[in-house]
């Protein structure tokens, strides 16, 4: 979103060529700044907006003001995605106390069942993405986030008086999901408004957030569940949920010009263009007949079926095979240490990567983390556990941090936004259905060797899948650069023949002239 800000400026070089006073008859005036304070002017500027190109900006998008306001807005993301991932990544402690809570010795499935409240959760988390993002364009960033924070409290709050599993599916797995995720889209697209040239410090400090609550809420909760007890533990992690909700108001945003704030504009008409785009540029399918992308969409979520199930079974992988250990939530904390280290590491390193050859790295992740997946039965040493799970969590942070680059390098800036919506929303699927797998195979096979073996398959399969983007990218771009090239000569011959057609007939005006 912010890349693309750099066009108004071409477009107001070309306003500033154009002699001042009123645009001819029937041609419609520049979308850049100019003298509009006539009705006429007024009204040919609304049917601009109405009838123009959905890529014709009729305002000035604002500057950056690069901090200022911006630093709490970053704050405040950094605190969605710190509550949002944190409690997600964590929920391997929740499910050994709703295990404890629930179980019964008679229900051979309970494994099964429990799983499918933390799956669920994240899984519907990406799946409104795509939503969410519609949402956002509609009614802004602040009155989105606010909502979703609301729905977030009332589906944790409702959580924490269930009497059995089943209703943590609704409360927990959907309206609580949901909640989150119409709480964390805008803290991705508020970030853009603000900052410029500092994005990439502030998107590192903001997806930072989810890894330091991932480090320390594993030991809150293992202090509240042991005190408290599961239902109170959920209460007060609506402390979360309602700070979020009080974050979402810092989502301010900014007026588009001088002159939108003089006419009384409140700011939200950033985003009246899109309210009044064609729905194609709501939900852009256009960009799947970009094969690498198409390529893409499908490789990451095949990685994905094996993903979440370390995050989910690990705490009870633990209890089950190192029971004399204490302090048995380090392993998560170690995942969460290391992935922000990979975060930052791993994005800087991807500046130096040329091009879509960025999707080598995450083919690297998803090898070492299918990798680490199948390593983890095989630890009878603690020690060697909390090695696997560092190496884990450091490839984690790699595949994550460069999601957005390569999506920009597949579609270009103007449909990144859509790519990654479409991308998360894929991804819900086999993030939601690989745990309660896991869980299955626990229950029918006594232990978890197996779910985890088979964990790791998907990573390392959707890995090779990637390997053929930057062939079929490249091969692509050559095409493109062929078929240019030959139109380019066309239009050269062109240009030719009615240069010549015209000489010819200027030559024949003089001498009819002459005779």
């Amino acid at each position: 979103m912010v890349l693309s800000q750099e066009e108004p400026d071409s477009a107001r070089g070309t306003s500033e060529a154009q002699p001042l006073g009123p645009a001819p008859t029937g041609v419609a005036p520049p979308p850049g700044p100019g003298p509009s304070d006539s009705p006429e002017a007024a009204v040919e500027k609304v049917e601009v907006e109405l009838a123009g190109p959905a890529d014709a900006e009729p305002h000035e998008p604002p500057e950056p003001p690069e901090g200022g306001w911006g630093w709490l807005v970053m704050l405040a993301a950094m605190w969605c995605n710190g509550s949002v991932f944190g409690i997600q990544n964590a929920c391997g402690v929740l499910f050994v106390s709703m295990l404890k809570t629930f179980g019964s010795k008679d229900d051979d499935k309970m494994v099964f069942k429990t799983a499918w409240v933390g799956s669920l959760s994240m899984g519907m988390i990406f799946f409104c993405c795509p939503i969410v993002s519609v949402f956002t364009d509609l009614f802004g960033c602040r009155k989105t986030a606010v909502m979703g924070a609301a729905v977030g409290f009332v589906g944790l709050m409702s959580s924490s008086f269930v009497s059995s599993i089943e209703p943590l599916y609704l409360t927990y797995g959907i309206i609580f999901a949901c909640g989150c995720s119409f709480a964390y889209q805008p803290s991705l697209v508020i970030l853009g408004h603000y900052f410029k040239k500092r994005l990439g410090l502030v998107n590192g400090i903001v997806t930072a957030g989810s890894s330091v609550f991932t480090i320390l809420l594993p030991l809150l909760l293992r202090v509240l569940i042991d005190s408290v007890g599961l239902f109170h533990t959920l209460r007060v992690l609506c402390i979360f949920m309602f700070v979020l909700f009080l974050a979402g108001f810092t989502y301010r945003p900014l007026a588009t010009s001088t002159k939108d704030k003089e006419s009384g504009g409140s700011g939200s008409s950033l985003f009246s263009r899109r309210k009044f785009s064609p729905p194609k540029k709501i939900f852009n399918f256009a960009i799947f007949k970009v094969t690498a992308y198409a390529v893409w969409a499908v490789g990451i979520p095949l990685a994905l079926f094996g993903y979440f199930v370390p995050y989910v079974h690990l705490m009870k992988h633990v209890n089950e095979r190192f029971q004399d250990e204490k302090n048995k939530e380090v392993v998560l904390m170690c995942i969460g240490i290391t992935s922000g280290v990979g975060r930052l590491l791993f994005g800087r390193i991807a500046d130096y990567v040329p091009g879509v050859k960025k999707v080598y790295l995450q083919v690297l992740s998803f090898f070492f983390i299918g990798l680490m997946s199948m390593m983890i039965p095989l630890c009878s040493i603690f020690g060697a556990l909390i090695a696997v799970c560092l190496i884990m969590g450091l490839f984690d942070g790699c595949f994550i941090s460069i999601m957005a680059p390569i999506a920009f390098e597949l579609v270009g800036a103007q449909d990144v936004s859509q790519a990654i919506g479409f991308l998360l929303g894929f991804m819900s699927i086999p993030m939601t259905v690989g745990p309660p797998i896991a869980g299955l195979l626990r229950d029918k096979l006594g232990s978890y060797d197996v779910a985890f073996y088979l964990a790791g398959a998907p990573p390392l399969i959707g890995g090779a899948v990637l390997c053929f983007i930057p062939w079929i990218h490249s091969k692509k771009q050559r095409e493109i650069s062929k078929t240019a090239g030959k139109e380019k000569m066309e239009k050269m011959v062109e240009n030719q023949n009615s240069l010549l057609s015209s000489s010819s007939g200027v030559f024949k005006k003089e001498s009819d002239s002459i005779i």
